[in-house]
């Protein structure tokens, strides 16, 4: 293992590596329920939850999710050697929902042939160097945003699965009850997991996670409820192979509409959270506009959207939560297998994971979020034209709940405010078509 994934030059072990494998899963095992939770809706319209026609649906697309975020992950970690997880994306999988199947009336077997062809689209960028190539035009002080917005945008969303930040009509987020149990499990776990950080405790995040749900089992909070441990796997059945493409489907220009969407959507979320990742972890050395292997990992992305469709499963992608595993340590593709690893066996114990409660994996998103906020320091706030894009990407990714609205935003910004700055020779040429691309993802693809 240490001849394959580089363990010593990396200066890691293969102990470390597993712990943040383990960390990230726990933090992103969420996805296995409630993925399925959304596309059944899609695929099983108006059957009632527990009814024997939704059972077998939702089993089907747990597997399905296992499946698509396994395959995908094993290509990470053992094709780009690296330690991020990939799994079907949130957002992704209610735009599948709500919008192509309910509101568009695309059958889902038309729909996951969309994403199908979206994923080999990409595998095609990939291999022309296409990917890589945007990633080097973007502007230095974006990426250092994405990645800061990125930790706003996940610890956004721990203190929403918690509880702590609430809707409300007339401010549109607000504070929670924080004497409610799921928040103030979620409160105690934050703290827990802040003390054992500092004091340099070996798997802190992870620790963290089993504590606050142990926590979470005594009665004063009721949050953590014991399902059991093995449980009898799906059948993948109803879902696998059963994406349509049909001549009919390739001329129609609202399948193409659905293909491009999806496109723009999972591009852009995919190369924000990477590079966020990898800045992060320090995979970008200073000077540089890229991480080695960097087109692995965009292909490993490619492979698991069309993968993930052939089970029956909305488009794979590179998960933010990756980032837990990474403050743990991981920084090799260890992680990253031991991540799929892990999904593979909830084949056979999917009972224990539901047993872990979102408010116990909160702490570790919000407490990572906090950690993403260092590459702040790095953006060139005294120069307006490069800190006002900047700040809309960063502010836009938790207000939007998109990591690729927030890069789209910065990106529209960014040769506009140059331009009118007396600044447009500092502009790349290509800057102006991702605008202008962006420009009608926004304003046409959105809606």
């Amino acid at each position: 293992m240490d001849k394959f994934f580089k363990l010593k030059e990396n200066g890691t072990t293969v102990t470390t590596e597993i712990l943040a494998g383990l960390t990230i899963f726990l933090s992103m095992a969420y996805i296995l329920f409630v993925n399925p939770n959304i596309l059944v809706t899609a695929m099983a319209p108006g059957a009632e939850v527990g009814s024997a026609v939704y059972n077998q649906y939702f089993g089907a697309l747990m597997v399905a999710t296992i499946f698509g975020a396994a395959a995908a992950t094993l290509v990470m970690g053992l094709y780009a050697n690296y330690p991020f997880a990939l799994a079907p994306g949130m957002g992704l999988n209610a735009y599948f929902t709500y919008t192509v199947v309910l509101k568009m009336g695309i059958p889902w077997q038309v729909a996951l042939g969309a994403i199908f062809v979206e994923g080999l689209v990409f595998v095609l960028l990939t291999l022309s160097g296409a990917r890589t190539f945007v990633v080097k035009i973007i502007p230095q002080n974006i990426k250092f945003a994405t990645s800061a917005g990125i930790g706003l945008f996940i610890a956004f969303i721990g203190l929403k699965s918690a509880n702590i930040i609430v809707a409300n009509p007339a401010t549109f987020v607000g504070l929670g009850d924080l004497t409610k149990p799921d928040a103030l499990l979620a409160i105690i776990g934050l703290i827990l997991t802040g003390v054992l950080f500092t004091l340099r405790v070996p798997g802190s995040i992870l620790l963290g996670i089993i504590l606050t749900t142990i926590v979470g089992a005594f009665p004063v909070f009721g949050v953590t409820h014991y399902q059991g441990i093995v449980g009898k796997i799906p059948n993948i059945a109803p879902t696998f192979m059963k994406l349509q493409l049909s001549w009919g489907d390739l001329l129609s220009g609202s399948f193409w509409v659905v293909v491009l969407t999806f496109f723009f959507v999972d591009f852009f979320d995919t190369l924000g959270t990477l590079t966020g990742l990898a800045q992060s972890a320090g995979f970008i050395k200073k000077g540089e506009s890229d991480f080695p292997r960097s087109n692995r990992a965009y292909m490993a992305d490619a492979i698991g959207t069309s993968v993930g469709a052939l089970f029956g499963t909305s488009t794979v992608t590179t998960y933010i939560e990756s980032e837990t595993g990474i403050a743990q340590g991981g920084k090799t593709g260890l992680t990253a297998v031991t991540v799929a690893v892990l999904m593979l066996l909830m084949l056979f114990f999917s009972p224990l994971g539901l047993t872990i409660p979102a408010a116990a994996t909160a702490p570790a998103l919000i407490f990572v979020g906090s950690l993403m906020l260092k590459n702040l320091v790095h953006i060139t706030w005294e120069d307006t034209t490069e800190a006002l894009p900047a700040f809309i990407t960063i502010i836009m990714m938790p207000l939007t709940y998109s990591i690729a609205n927030g890069i789209a935003l910065g990106l529209v910004a960014y040769p506009l405010i140059k331009v009118f700055s007396g600044k447009g020779k500092d502009v790349h040429w290509f800057n102006w078509i991702l605008a202008l691309a962006f420009v009608y993802y926004l304003i046409f693809l959105q809606h």
